[in-house]
């Protein structure tokens, strides 16, 4: 499933333990999530879940709940 898989890839970028990492996940809980770890969040993204996140939608990634409903859109 993708949910995991997000997850572990923001744990990993914002360096914070997994289990930080719940539905309600914002910029506003993590305070890692800087505009650069936000970059490096879309490329590893990509990279991981083998999908292309349109330009436009880059900046609505500021929430678990908004990169998951957006990745599930990638995948169609």
């Amino acid at each position: 499933m993708d949910s995991k898989k997000i997850k572990q890839v923001m744990s990993i970028v914002f360096d914070v333990p997994l289990e930080s990492i719940t539905d309600d996940a914002s910029t506003d809980t993590i305070p890692n999530w800087d505009s650069l770890r936000h970059l490096n969040l879309i490329l590893a993204l990509e990279e991981e879940l083998g999908i292309s996140i349109p330009n436009e939608e880059v900046g609505n990634l500021i929430t678990y709940k908004l990169i998951e409903l957006i990745v599930h859109e990638c995948k169609k």
